[in-house]
């Protein structure tokens, strides 16, 4: 049980870099960034695959503002709190056994 819970954690705290990186990639875009700079092009290439895929599906653009950084925000907060949250609390009573 310990070390699916363990697995558990790493993939919130991988998340939870990940989501950094989403945002560090939003502020980025509200200046003029140098495309040939390694930071950017990172940023870039880590970010705009997953963008891509949801501006496919949503119209994400309003008033020259793109929320497709909000989403996925929103979506890795979901996955956190109420997925790994949920599996880790159900592992953690499994591993208490019954409260009496």
């Amino acid at each position: 049980m310990v070390f699916f819970i363990r697995i558990l954690d790493f993939l919130s705290m991988i998340l939870n870099a990940y989501m950094w990186i989403v945002i560090a990639s939003a502020v980025i875009t509200w200046v003029n960034p140098d495309p040939s700079n390694p930071i950017v092009r990172f940023l870039y290439g880590v970010t705009e695959p997953v963008f891509y895929r949801i501006r496919r599906f949503i119209p994400t653009f309003f008033g020259g503002i793109d929320i497709a950084p909000m989403i996925l925000i929103f979506v890795i907060i979901f996955v956190q709190h109420v997925l790994i949250g949920g599996l880790q609390n159900l592992l953690i009573g499994q591993a208490l056994g019954p409260l009496q």
